[in-house]
């Protein structure tokens, strides 16, 4: 037997489960919707109407997904080398210590622009 069958099996079981999830919660979920359901959510503040002649975008949003995004990326790679650090040497260590100086500049980049500041 071929060693990707069970994989094969495994997503189209997921399929499967996903698309009949969609499809049940839409015959026996509710039908009502009232205004507070039909409103646009942007984490958790009503929107407001744009400016005349456009106007300048809060990057408050911004900075919370680049911290996710930076902190994401810099444990994905972390994994690898964190596993098989022994046999990568010093080329493995400098390679590493490269890596985490420069994932701190847009560390300390958000940090100096007040991404961390909870308001």
């Amino acid at each position: 037997m071929n060693p990707y069958v069970p994989i094969l099996v495994m997503i189209g079981i997921a399929g499967v489960l996903a698309v009949a999830g969609i499809f049940v919660s839409s015959i026996l979920g509710p039908k009502r919707y009232n205004a507070a359901k039909l409103d646009r959510y942007e984490s958790g503040i009503q929107p407001t109407p744009g400016a005349v002649g456009g106007g300048r975008i809060p990057i408050k949003y911004y900075l919370v997904a680049m911290t996710f995004i930076i902190f994401d990326i810099e444990v994905v790679f972390l994994y690898p080398w964190a596993v098989a650090h022994g046999q990568l040497g010093a080329f493995g260590l400098v390679a590493i210590m490269t890596f985490i100086a420069l994932i701190t500049i847009p560390f300390v980049y958000e940090w100096r622009r007040g991404g961390f500041d909870w308001d």
